[in-house]
Parts: structure tokens; sequence; C-alpha cells
């Protein structure tokens, strides 16, 4: 293949690089300039491309693949999540008292502590952390709030319930639940809208603070190997306009190192009309992504939107079939909308009932509405009946899913669902059906780290737990997981021409790695090491963003 006859910035060579190009999916060398990749080819071919001042990096035969990109992560959550308590890795409710305890002694008091990703199914119990619970630890004085790992409930403290003004005569929200006591006093834990009566009341951090933790984020997901996001909404949340703002002071000043697709909450479809905005507006680091609506809430929570109602914890528990967050008629007027304004939909859908309706809206649509920048998407698709599943390839829908999200949801959904588990995160069926699939990790709900996402994705498991596959009959080959991490997200964001793939003319964002994962992935007894992967080198717009201490020089 012929190469240009200019020269290049950086240079990578001697490694196995795999492009994710269909046309040449492996190189030995790759030239970048101007942010761009100039060529790829052997070493002999790249590297006469160098010039005085070019950084030459010999790779030792090591692996480089595209820049990852996280098709759907809550990055206003995730950076806040590093000054909040993390109960991700608690194994009891002691545990998560005990580190609220620590937080508390070292406050004062009518300070707020907050919290995320605790998991009553990980303690192997099915009861919630409750009011009375949490007042143990935290005393009168200080309110205090902490979300499910799912976000789809909060458990608050009676300072925080006091604050709300949360009674036994309070009516619950539109679409939200109170939790209460056999005497009707609330217990603490509020489910889907409900949170909002408590998360609006604690305090925000200020533009500098926000900056700060948002450039410290985007240092961390370097670390893991991600290049670019699909950032999503909150339930009506506030968020959004503070994260735009604050992406934009970032652009700004040169500082945004990640490649930003941002949702648009459908609340805020008015706003959108009046400044004459489309999906797609921005650069190649910054862009308005998709309309996002909610259509049901979570499979933890048991608010998820089903056909046949969840199996009882109890006798006396009534039958539940979940929660239509945003009613079907509402959904389809938001859906029509947004297409009118340019916008594609980004719905979440978890229950079957919840993804059978968003489907047929879909379906409704596909004819009546004008060409959109790039498709249509369902985030989780959690549990879909098998009637349904090739309906998103029909209708050219990306599946938007998350790998970690199987494992850690099967204790809950072997509880409830017992045999429609089997139509669960249907990784594999959604694949040979044509669908798209695009990868991501929902942080803080579940860890960002995408070398834990490839291991479930190919094992079914956690790679920290000794469990057997969960499913493996809809286990993926290494492949397309990869495929879903890099050009599958940048197609369901409309950047498949800009990212995605080692191809000369895209934007130059890269990692190598410490080990070959593909070796790993041929041996049963070696998949689960692939979770152990180390990035070296991350490549942003062709500059080097993160560098670990065993990297070549």
């Amino acid at each position: 293949m012929p190469v240009p006859s200019y020269n290049s910035t950086l240079i990578l060579h001697n490694a196995r690089i795999y492009t994710v190009d269909p046309h040449r999916p492996w190189a030995e060398a790759v030239a970048l300039r101007d942010g761009l990749i100039l060529a790829t080819g052997s070493s002999d071919a790249i590297l006469p491309l160098a010039a005085p001042d070019t950084e030459c990096i010999d790779l030792a035969g090591k692996l480089v693949l595209p820049g990852f990109c996280d098709a759907h992560i809550h990055m206003h959550e995730w950076a806040l999540n590093q000054q909040q308590l993390d109960f991700a890795a608690t194994k009891s409710k002691a545990e998560m008292l005990a580190a609220i305890a620590a937080a508390v002694a070292h406050s004062e008091p009518g300070d707020w502590i907050t919290g995320q990703g605790w998991n009553e199914s990980w303690w192997g119990d099915l009861d919630f952390p409750t009011a009375a619970d949490l007042d143990s630890v935290t005393g009168p004085n200080r309110p205090a709030f902490f979300w499910r790992s799912d976000h789809h409930i909060g458990v608050a403290n009676s300072a925080a319930l006091q604050a709300a003004n949360i009674t036994a005569q309070t009516e619950p929200p539109a679409n939200g639940v109170i939790d209460r006591d056999h005497t009707g006093q609330p217990t603490g834990v509020l489910r889907e809208l409900a949170t909002n009566l408590i998360a609006r009341l604690i305090p925000e951090p200020t533009d500098r603070e926000l900056d700060a933790l948002l450039h410290s984020a985007a240092q961390g997901l370097h670390a893991l190997g991600i290049t670019a996001v699909h950032d999503q909404r909150i339930k009506d949340g506030s968020e959004g306009p503070r994260m735009l703002a604050a992406y934009q002071r970032l652009r700004r000043r040169g500082q945004l190192r990640l490649r930003v697709h941002s949702n648009v909450a459908a609340h805020q479809l008015t706003e959108l009309a009046a400044l004459g905005l489309q999906g797609g507006f921005g650069d190649d680091w910054l862009r308005l992504g998709h309309v996002k609506v909610f259509a049901d809430g979570s499979l933890g929570s048991r608010t998820a939107w089903m056909l046949e109602p969840f199996a009882r914890a109890s006798a006396a528990e009534p039958l539940n079939l979940g929660v239509s967050v945003t009613p079907p008629d509402q959904m389809a007027a938001e859906f029509r909308r947004a297409a009118e304004l340019g916008f594609p939909i980004s719905v979440h859908a978890i229950g079957d009932r919840a993804n059978r309706v968003v489907l047929d809206i879909f379906d409704e649509m596909a004819y009546s509405t004008p060409p959109l920048p790039y498709p249509h998407r369902i985030e989780h698709v959690q549990t879909i009946a098998p009637d349904d599943l090739p309906r998103l390839a029909r209708l050219d829908i990306t599946a938007s899913v998350q790998p970690l999200h199987a494992p850690d949801d099967r204790d809950v959904a072997d509880r409830f669902l017992g045999e429609r588990t089997a139509h669960t995160y249907a990784f594999r069926s959604l694949l040979q059906a044509g669908t798209r699939l695009a990868f991501g990790s929902d942080a803080p709900v579940a860890n960002p780290n995408p070398w834990w996402g490839l291991c479930a994705a190919l094992l079914r498991t956690r790679p920290d737990a000794a469990r057997p596959p969960w499913h493996p009959e809809q286990a993926i080959p290494l492949p397309d997981a990869i495929h879903a991490y890099t050009i599958g997200a940048a197609e369901a964001g409309g950047w498949a021409r800009t990212i995605g793939s080692i191809t000369p003319g895209k934007r130059a964002d890269l990692i190598a790695l410490d080990q070959d994962i593909f070796a790993l992935a041929e041996q049963p007894e070696t998949v689960s090491q692939i979770a152990h992967t180390t990035v070296l080198l991350t490549v942003f717009d062709g500059s080097i963003v993160y560098r670990h201490a065993n990297a070549p020089a």
C-alpha cells in the first residue's frame, strides 16, 4: 500500500495492531500527524515517514487497538463519584454503615453525606437499608442520601427526609414510589422519580469544582483506554445544561481530552426547538447526541416494566408489573417531536413490556419521520421477548448494552424472573439477528473498566467471581466484543468516519496494551486474564495523554 510522502509526528512500530478496519485488519506500524492517522503498514514502510523531531516508539510486539468508546456513561455522576462514598465493594450492610460512620467522623454537623453503589443482592439479602439503619451512624444532624447501584433507588436518613418534608402524608410524584412501613411512615427508601425529592436538595459543586472533577474523571478513563464517551442523562435531571457548559469550558481551554457525544433530556425539547439545534451539532470533540427518554425503571428495584409480573418476595406482596416511567402516548409524542427537530432517540428500556412498547412506537415512526444523522437506539435492552428481538435490526436500532450488567444482575434476575432470564442480555441473539451492538458501562452504576466488560461479554460472569457462566449461550467472540467498544459505538453516535478504527484519515485515537488479549481468548483457562489488562499508552488526537510507568520509551 503506498504511503504519504510527508512526515509524521508520532510513529508506533514493531507492534501488533488490530485496526478493526475490515479492509486491512492487521498492521505492524502506524504514523500519526496533525491529530489524524496518516498511514498504517509494515515498520519498514512507516518508519521512513519520521522527521528528526518525530517520536518513534518501539512497542516490542505489544497489541494496539483503537481507543475505546464507552457508549453509555453518566459523566456527571461519574465525576462527582470521586468525592462521594462508593459502596460497590461492600459485602454487607454492616460494611456500608461502617463506611458512612467513618465519613461522618470527618464531617461537620449539617454537612450532607452522600454516596452510591450499594446493592443488597450482592450482600445475599433482599432487604434495602432504611432510614433507621442510616440514623444509627449519621445521628440527627447530618442529612444523608445514598443511591443504589442502579440509580433507580435511593435511601435517605431521617434528617434528609425532614429536609425534604417527606412524611406519612406526602404523596409520591408521578412515576415515583415512597416506601412505607406497616404504620404508613416512610422507610427512607425512594424509587424512581421520588428520588428527586431528596436529590434536588443536595448542594452542587461550583463550576470550577465541576471542571476539575470532570478533567480528573477523563484522566481516569484514559488509564482504562477510553477516548470517547456517549454521555447519558438522568431521569428528569438538571445536570445536562451544567455538563454541556463544563464541556465547552474545557474545550475552549484545550482541556477536553475525550470525544463527547452528549445526550439531551426529553424535557428540554422546547429549548432545542427555540434554538434550532439538531443532533450532531458540534465538532469532533463535542457534539449534541440523542434525545434521552425513559420507558421504565430497573430490574434491581423491580420497577422494570414487564409483560408478566415479577416473582413475589413474599405471599403478602402484591403482583408487580413494574413502572411505566413515561406514559406510552407521551413517549410517542416525544419521539416524533425529537425526530422532527433532527434528533434521534436514545430510550432506556429494561423490561420486556418496555422494549415492546418502544419498538411499537419506532415501527409506527419508521416511514413518517425525516432522515436522521445517526440511528435511534435502545439503552440496555435487558429483557426482550423472542418475537421482539429481531425488530431492532429490521428498524436499524442500535442495542446499547452493558456487558457487566449481565453477571451483576444474575442473582436478582434469577430470583424474580426465573426462566425468563433466558431472554436477558441476549448479546449473541442480537448479533445473530444483525443488530448493531454498542458497548458501554453505565458508570457509576457499574465499573467503567472495558477489560472487565470484555470478560463479561466473553464469559458471562464477573472476572472477580468464581462462578459458572450465566446463560453462556449468549457469550460472544472477542472480535465482536471489540467491535462493539469501537466501530459499533462510533456508528451509534454518527462517528463512523471519525473514530472506531485505525484507518488513515480518521482521528488518531488508539491504545497500546501490556498483553495480547487475542492469545488469551484462545484458551478457556486464560480468558479471564483479559480483565487484568493494563493500558500502556493512550493516544488521543495524536498526542499521548496517558503513559503507564511500564510503557516503552
